[in-house]
């Protein structure tokens, strides 16, 4: 069975890199599958355990030249007691994806766990050891996933620095030596004058000592990478600026060390360009770690709101615990302002909760007992004691960063040219490098030689892949980050660029342009009776109906404060109807409404319609039909059919039923001891927002189209409201996907919006499928986008947000391309014969370098990118450490 593996990997700089990992991950057997991000520094791995074991993936990375990221651990470990025990915790920690050695040691009782940060962490160790029946206790510095990955990120940076700095030392003054001559050509008459040629020889010492130490101290690491990838076949950006600088340096030093061996019009050193392109290699590399600590911005904005500590119940006291080492079923007590730890159901008290993070409104929601609570979300102004469901990975919280995360690491199609690219960009580089040498040695007159040198390193170090391989990774990054932030979640980085390209949105009906409940909307009652006191009667029979419509009645009524009666003799008729007598109560704001006196109804079906007990009934057919008297009185509710079985005629409201039905909403009745007493209507209301969603889908110039199984006329009916260009209704669930299936055979993608179970066949045949945050579980693993909030305004946000997202890849892709496209034939010199110009190696390595850093901040543009709707019509996922929690 396949396991998934993400693994760290530092020092890749370029597409070359990645290229180089994933085909050395590939050729070990039993590997399925690898993806490499550049910009997350992150191998995602589907192999086969029973034919490979992650120590040999990451030997692999090692030998590719790279530096998996690895971590240690030390946890205490109580209530062992012999071997079997220690076998056991061993076990439940080696069984664990992502742990490369663990030890058990009875004597210190203490675990030693080796482990990749980026596939597991401390959190799952513990539960792993809990979980096998004994305690843990911390010793080690035990870092979460991101803290290990900041730090790894943060040393990287540090080691940029130190090394910046260095070669900085040198280089200025080794630039000053070499290049203030050139620049005052009176400088360079009054050293000859006053010290003869001799002091030429004197500033090329002077400038061996200056470049040596940059060649073999911070530019040591273009050594130890590029000859490796050299001798794997696979040279990539580490390859060229050892070649080029190497080339100028070893060159430069023939000519001092044996000038005689060279014509007199070659006898140039050429350090400074060694030495001054590793400082600006060097300068270009610490400002794109610094420019790539900041894509992952929004990732550490969601990390930060997870808590940190979780105040959990043990019998009559109160303890404080890192909020990894709670379990579920755990009691934990939340006070005001403090942020709920982990998801869970409320067992007492009552608070107002803010969850703005993850459903957008910015009302805070009530909670009391059997309420749901989420990590993260942030308790107002009462304590809570709630029973922990979730903890760890299985939280609400956990889930959105995993996802992110996924799609973080994924590639879009567009990836797949510049990979193809790549693979063969570096050796055509090297082959247009032999090119350039070998035409400047046979048409460069008596200056071949040092015509041939610094063109030659100029087409090595101007043709450094870097901006190639950020390209599209950072945009990824940087675009599924914000889209956190609007409550967007994509699952797959594709699905960024699938989006964008759909034609046609399809869209659910009830729950996703619907509220998904019905409720109830009208209510006209007949000549006598009283408005409230058939809405009392309705809604008490109602009560004993678990169908949506009653719920529905019954709410209406309870938040209008009617007094309700508890139902006798209730019955269901399916597809009709209910009926039941119910006791009449004073009704609110009637004047003569209640009946004072006792009464009895005629029995259901009584052909005799006398009392045969003390009491008053209202006869069927009286003409006086308001409830005037006491009594117990019979109500029937139903559809028209079940009115016409009663032998009642609903023609009276004829008018008002073709205007009901006409609107989407669903005629009933309700007939009180057999007298036709009122019309309601229930409708599943549009959901706010849904309007304007359409509205701006057309102005992105999409085809909206509704596949609902709801009846024709309901359907057309909210389709008219909404202005939705194609309808089809009455479509089982399973007739979903075959209607997708038709819109894309008419040659256009399609993009499907849902919510439900029956939703998921059609989400998983579209060519992007959208589901509703607040559906099932179902229709969300199916998807491809997730919209947290549920609010249909996020689908335009969405596609606004993956437009701009692929014109940012674009963009950067062309610029990578272009770049080195024009720029490789400046530097081989091809406009020297007509302009007299050449490109210093100098000017090459600022130019390489500034390509990246073009490509970064494009990509951070995005950072800045405004929703047709705004944040707060969304769930500001990461906007909660701005304030907007």
């Amino acid at each position: 069975m396949s396991k998934e593996l993400q693994i760290g990997v530092q020092g890749m700089t370029c597409a070359a890199c990645v290229n180089r990992v994933e085909r050395g991950l590939k050729k070990l057997e039993g590997v399925e599958a690898v993806s490499v991000n550049l910009a997350t520094e992150h191998a995602h791995v589907v192999y086969d355990p029973q034919k490979t074991t992650s120590q040999a993936l990451l030997e692999k990375v090692r030998e590719a030249g790279y530096t998996p990221v690895v971590a240690e651990v030390e946890l205490g470990v109580t209530g062992m007691t012999c071997a079997a025990c220690v076998n056991r915790v061993e076990r439940a920690l080696k069984k664990l994806e992502g742990v490369l050695e663990a030890s058990v040691n009875l004597a210190t009782e203490r675990a030693w766990v080796k482990y990749l940060p980026a596939s597991t962490s401390v959190a799952q160790f513990k539960r792993a050891i809990r979980e096998a029946g004994y305690g843990v206790l911390e010793l080690g510095t035990g870092q979460g996933r991101a803290d290990l990955e900041r730090e790894a990120r943060a040393k990287e940076v540090a080691d940029l620095r130190r090394a910046l700095l260095i070669s900085a030392v040198f280089a200025l003054p080794l630039f000053l030596v070499a290049m203030l001559p050139m620049l005052f050509p009176p400088l360079e008459a009054w050293l000859m004058a006053t010290f003869g040629h001799g002091v030429m020889s004197s500033l090329n010492w002077v400038m061996l000592a200056l470049a040596t130490p940059i060649q073999f101290g911070p530019g040591l690491r273009f050594y130890r990478h590029g000859w490796q990838s050299l001798r794997s076949g696979s040279p990539d950006m580490n390859s060229l600026v050892m070649l080029g600088t190497s080339a100028a340096y070893f060159y430069s030093l023939g000519v001092v060390l044996f000038p005689g061996l060279f014509p007199p019009q070659a006898r140039h050193a050429y350090f400074e360009a060694a030495g001054v392109v590793i400082t600006l290699i060097l300068l270009g590399k610490y400002l794109e770690a610094l420019a790539k600590g900041r894509t992952s911005e929004a990732m550490r904005r969601l990390l930060s709101l997870q808590a940190k500590t979780a105040r959990v119940v043990e019998g009559t006291l109160e303890r404080e615990i890192p909020v990894d080492e709670v379990l579920a079923g755990d009691l934990v007590v939340v006070r005001p302002g403090e942020k709920i730890p982990v998801d869970g159901v409320v067992v007492s008290g009552q608070s107002y909760v803010d969850e703005s993070m993850i459903t957008g409104e910015p009302i805070p929601v009530r909670k009391t007992e059997g309420d749901r609570v989420i990590g993260g979300t942030i308790n107002q102004n009462g304590t809570l004691t709630f029973r922990a469901t979730a903890v760890g990975e299985g939280t609400v919280l956990a889930q959105i960063i995993r996802l992110v995360e996924n799609a973080q690491a994924s590639k879009p199609p567009i990836q797949n040219l510049a990979d193809r690219v790549v693979a063969v960009f570096v050796p055509i580089v090297l082959a247009i490098a032999a090119l350039t040498a070998l035409v400047w040695l046979v048409f460069g007159g008596e200056n071949a030689l040092t015509f041939a040198l610094v063109n030659t390193v100029a087409v090595l170090i101007i043709a450094c892949p870097c901006a190639m391989g950020l390209a599209t990774p950072v945009s990824i990054m940087v675009g599924t980050g914000k889209a956190a932030e609007l409550g967007v979640l994509f699952r797959k980085g594709e699905a960024l660029q699938t989006l964008q390209e759909a034609r046609v949105v399809a869209l659910d009906k009830t729950g996703t342009l619907t509220r998904g409940r019905p409720e109830l909307t009208d209510l006209e009652v007949a000549p006598g009776f009283n408005e409230a006191e058939v809405l009392a009667l309705v809604a008490s029979l109602e009560q004993k109906s678990e169908h949506p419509i009653a719920r529905a009645i019954v709410q209406v009524a309870q938040a209008r404060g009617l007094p309700l009666s508890e139902p006798q003799g209730f019955e269901a008729f399916p597809g009709l109807g209910v009926s039941g007598q119910v006791g009449v109560v004073r009704p609110v704001n009637s004047r003569d409404s209640g009946l004072s006196q006792p009464g009895i109804v005629r029995p259901v079906n009584s052909g005799d319609s006398r009392l045969s007990q003390e009491g008053i009934v209202r006869p069927v057919n009286s003409r006086d039909s308001g409830l005037s008297q006491p009594g117990i009185v019979r109500v029937d509710v139903g559809a028209d059919r079940y009115m016409a079985r009663l032998g009642l005629d609903v023609s009276v409201f004829g008018s008002e039923a073709a205007r009901l039905a006409d609107a989407g909403k669903t005629p009933l009745y309700a007939a009180i001891n057999g007298k036709l007493a009122a019309i309601l209507a229930v409708a599943d209301p549009i959901k706010e927002g849904s309007p304007e969603a359409i509205a701006a889908l057309h102005r992105q110039g999409f085809k909206v189209a509704m596949i609902t199984g709801d009846h024709t006329r309901a359907a057309h009916a909210i389709a008219r409201q909404l202005g939705i260009d194609e309808v089809q209704a009455e479509v089982l669930p399973d007739g979903k996907a075959e209607a997708v299936r038709a819109l894309q055979n008419k040659g256009q993608k399609v993009a499907f919006v849902g919510d439900g179970i029956n939703d998921a066949p059609a989400l998983a045949q579209a060519d992007v499928g959208i589901a509703i945050g607040s559906g099932t579980d179902v229709a969300i693993e199916t998807a491809d986008v997730i919209l947290i909030s549920g609010d249909l305004r996020g689908v335009p946000n969405a596609i606004a947000l993956s437009r701009a997202t692929l014109r940012n890849i674009q963009l950067n892709l062309f610029w990578a391309f272009a770049y080195n496209v024009l720029l490789i034939p400046v530097a081989a010199g091809a406009l020297y014969p007509f302009t007299g110009w050449l490109l210093s190696p100098m000017l090459a390595g600022a130019a390489m370098g500034l390509s990246s850093l073009f490509v970064l901040s494009n990509a951070l543009r995005l950072r800045s990118f405004r929703p047709p709707f705004g944040p707060k019509v969304v769930a500001p996922v990461g906007e909660l450490a701005q304030g907007l929690a």
